[in-house]
């Protein structure tokens, strides 16, 4: 299939700056994900992908083409919405046939054979002679899906397809998002989100966007065990990474940091001694601690608020900092609001990051 160059890409709408100069490359048959929060600009991007918004700088490259210039229904790309724009006259087996209608050039035969296809892959066969309205949201989102495939186009994208689903139909649908790119080998994906579930699940490589601008590009695992600054670092994750300021105690072959109401703590991370005196931020995850009666802790504190999720609790616990300090427990250790504890973990999942926010690399 088709593999993505981007380079330079800027947008502004008159003086607003939208995309501040995109670089990307996307290989053929990848799945990737542009995540980050409402306003980054993930969905514009895919619509200048698209060729839905025209470009303000820069190139865009579809399979070793440049198509700055060219028509969206010349890029050889398919777009799945974020509402299922179907056609409520229209049933099933029409919706996804009129695409490959109007653009003409294929027989009757090849329309049926394809339509069937997509819709056997989806399991949607039993609903074609149904209109959207006999549909559930899950089944309207499959045919917006089917008609996609049916064009056999270079490249799928997806802007945030399961936004209007409940939390059930989410997880479904996402499956078999995942089962229809293993199915489609050699296809590329490109899939916009705010939900970071979606994007750990469904991802090759996950593209996090702040601002207009790419943070960090990555295999999802990567990212989140080694997020090159704060903001990535906060993003994925849920609920997202305890980051405490903190003071460089030393750094060369023996670094310590000093986070704030809290004793001095070695890490395992690449500090230069030069940053010794200097401002930081400390981090771990809230799965990586744990409650424990020895000698070493890291946070000492009061329960503040424990929520039961069922397979895990979540404890927050008041440390003397601006925010409680959240840890993601074994739900059948007993815990209550008011008991003090201390909270500990392996020195490997801790984090720092620089005044600027910067990861210091972790060894």
């Amino acid at each position: 299939m088709a593999g993505l160059l981007l380079r330079g890409i800027k947008k502004t709408y008159g003086t607003v700056k939208v995309l501040h100069g995109i670089d990307l490359d996307i290989k053929s048959g990848e799945f990737i994900v542009f995540v980050g929060p409402s306003g980054c600009g993930k969905s514009t991007l895919l619509r200048l992908i698209a060729g839905l918004e025209d470009i303000t700088a820069g190139t865009l490259q579809i399979d070793g083409e440049v198509v700055n210039q060219l028509a969206p229904s010349k890029r050889g790309i398919a777009m799945v919405f974020q509402s299922y724009a179907l056609y409520p006259h229209m049933t099933v087996y029409d919706n996804m046939a009129f695409g490959m209608k109007l653009a003409k050039g294929h027989s009757q035969d090849e329309i049926d054979k394809r339509v069937r296809q997509a819709a056997d892959v989806l399991q949607i066969t039993p609903y074609l002679d149904r209109l959207p309205k006999q549909l559930s949201g899950g089944q309207r989102q499959r045919v917006a899906i089917g008609r996609a495939i049916v064009r056999d186009p270079k490249v799928f994208l997806f802007d945030e397809p399961l936004s209007n689903l409940d939390a059930a139909l989410r997880v479904q649908t996402r499956i078999e998002i995942n089962k229809l790119h293993e199915s489609m080998p050699g296809v590329t994906m490109i899939y916009v989100t705010h939900d970071q579930v979606e994007a750990m699940t469904l991802a090759d490589r996950i593209v996090v966007l702040n601002a207009g601008r790419v943070e960090q590009v990555g295999a999802p695992m990567e990212l989140y065990h080694n997020p090159d600054n704060l903001f990535v670092a906060r993003f994925l994750g849920s609920p997202s990474m305890n980051t405490i300021p903190c003071v460089i105690e030393s750094g060369g072959s023996d670094p310590r940091v000093k986070p704030d109401g809290c004793a001095s703590i070695p890490v395992k991370a690449t500090i230069p001694a030069s940053a010794a005196g200097t401002k930081g931020t400390f981090g771990v995850r809230p799965e990586d601690l744990e409650i424990t009666t020895g000698d070493f802790s890291i946070f000492r504190g009061t329960v503040d608020i424990v929520e039961q999720l069922g397979e895990v609790t979540l404890i927050y616990v008041d440390v003397g900092t601006t925010e409680p300090v959240v840890a993601k427990i074994a739900n059948d250790i007993p815990v209550a609001k008011g008991d003090k504890v201390a909270l500990t973990t392996e020195l490997r999942h801790l984090h720092v990051f620089d005044e600027k926010g910067i990861a210091y690399p972790r060894t």
